[in-house]
């Protein structure tokens, strides 16, 4: 079962979007907690304990993608897709049997991508991240992540650069990365600090995305105490289809894959 756009135009960004007030003028932070899934007790814990704002990632190689993510729509979170793409330094770093490769042809790799897809239902859109790896040599190659973004397009979906710094999505609704909050160390300091530093991009630019690898102890308990604080701050945790973008060069037609008020 694959995402699609339905009769009426509506996308799955608007079908399973989290409700969001777009009149608030605060600056806007979403943040993306990545490897749901993988461990039944952190996947647990991240559900339980992150703010229902913040939007997790949920790995195709989970043995119950599914159910995971169902339990996070109870709570009101937005889920997304983690795909796996060639990372640098494969295969040493390897994202699994399943991943999107150079090496392939692109009808190939779309058809991994469809089994990533199809894993479970209900999302946003996705992301390329997976096991900490955030499939930079597959992303340097305009042809293979072009082709993969329009295909999230063509179904109604969003598009997530892991990449600190990189450009927003060309093909595809969606934008990048800001803060990559457990590297370079996953300690409690560093990742207080990464959370400071997200504070001050949204500061100065409006918005800010932040990305988390893994859903650790540490991780989870950081941001639950961030967030306490963070509307007398001045700012608001926005879902992360509340921070999108119009693509560039979007393919063929645009009006049938039009989310609901995107940035």
């Amino acid at each position: 079962m694959l995402p699609r756009i339905g009769a009426d135009g509506r996308t799955p960004i608007r079908a399973y979007g989290r409700a969001f007030d777009r009149s608030d003028t605060r600056p806007r932070i979403a943040i993306v907690v990545a490897d749901i899934g993988l461990s039944a007790s952190a996947t647990d814990d991240a559900i339980r304990r992150l703010p229902p704002g913040v939007a997790l990632a949920v790995s195709p190689y989970a043995l119950r993608p599914g159910q995971a993510a169902e339990r996070a729509r109870e709570r009101g979170m937005e889920t997304l897709v983690s795909l796996p793409l060639e990372p640098t330094g494969y295969p040493l770093n390897d994202p699994g049997e399943r991943a999107l490769l150079t090496g392939r042809p692109i009808a190939e790799n779309l058809d991994q991508l469809d089994w990533s897809l199809a894993r479970f239902q209900g999302y946003v859109g996705a992301i390329g991240v997976v096991a900490g790896m955030r499939g930079e040599r597959f992303a340097a190659l305009p042809e293979a992540i072009g082709a993969v973004q329009e295909a999230l397009f063509r179904r109604g979906l969003l598009y997530v650069d892991p990449r600190p710094g990189a450009p927003a999505p060309a093909r595809a609704w969606g934008r990048g990365v800001d803060v990559v909050l457990d590297e370079p160390a996953r300690t409690r300091h560093e990742i207080d600090r990464r959370l400071a530093e997200l504070e001050q991009v949204a500061r100065d630019r409006g918005t800010a995305l932040g990305l988390a690898g893994a859903p650790t102890p540490v991780l989870v308990e950081g941001i639950a105490a961030w967030a306490v604080g963070l509307d007398q701050r001045g700012f608001v945790l926005a879902p992360v289809s509340a921070l999108i973008r119009r693509p560039e060069s979007p393919p063929g037609d645009t009006t049938a894959a039009r989310p609901a008020s995107p940035q």
